[in-house]
């Protein structure tokens, strides 16, 4: 049996908490950058005590007008101070209810940015080691940001059971049509082949290598809750169990 961490992205206004998070190992909580507010982090945080669902804070560019898809021209300090800000106002929320944090993702643009750019990466893993260098780092394959981060924090390899790659392991951009796996049995069979196989078909058709440690479902998809009762209820006929 191949096990792994399934994750999504919450309390990023969609209100679907309530039904995801029995579903999850560990969540992503939008903290006041592109969405989310000491309301909603409150909200969330209870339920994935309430659930048992390892806690992380997903950071993104302060943009809620293009919900953190858009980079920012900010300067270092900027960056930096956007990052601490938004992962130590969770942290502090979590702690007031008992709990702790267990890793950081940043969302949307960072995310991407921080896969290609060593400065965006570098500003990341400062901010994260500065606050608590325990927290674990979720990070794509093959990113500039998972090389750096090696030895200075603990990463776990992050994986989308619901986009599309292209070969150099980048996501289909989201103006594409087939950037998003919407249909359940395609999703399994995606998630099936990077891990059990632990290879990737790209788009284009091109099996590449794989490692991951954690699996993501966007949480503000209209797809999200089937996809994952579908891999709760059928992915363990594939070898494949979530912890």
């Amino acid at each position: 049996m191949n096990t792994i961490d399934l994750n999504s992205d919450v309390g990023e206004g969609v209100g679907n908490e309530q039904e995801l998070l029995p579903l999850l190992t560990s969540c992503n909580i939008a903290c006041g950058g592109h969405a989310g507010d000491v309301v909603t982090m409150q909200s969330v945080v209870s339920l994935s005590i309430q659930h048992n669902v390892k806690i992380g804070a997903h950071p993104g560019y302060e943009d809620k007008i293009n919900f953190g898809r858009m980079p920012l021209a900010l300067s270092r300090k900027q960056l930096k101070h956007s990052i601490t800000t938004q992962i130590r106002a969770l942290k502090t929320i979590a702690k007031a209810q008992g709990a702790s944090l267990h890793h950081v993702k940043p969302h949307g643009a960072l995310y991407n940015k921080a896969a290609v750019d060593k400065e965006t990466a570098l500003v990341i893993i400062e901010a994260i080691k500065e606050l608590d260098d325990s927290l674990i780092l979720y990070a794509p394959y093959k990113s500039v940001i998972l090389e750096l981060a090696h030895g200075v924090l603990p990463v776990w390899v992050e994986g989308f059971a619901d986009r599309n790659y292209n070969t150099d392991y980048t996501l289909v951009n989201r103006s594409q049509e087939n950037a998003l796996i919407t249909d359940p049995v395609h999703v399994l069979k995606h998630i099936e082949t990077m891990i059990v196989r632990k290879e990737l078909c790209s788009v284009s058709g091109d099996q590449i290598p794989i490692q991951l440690d954690t699996l993501c479902v966007h949480g503000d998809t209209s797809q999200a809750l089937d996809i994952l009762q579908y891999l709760r209820k059928d992915a363990g006929h594939h070898q494949i169990r979530f912890i």
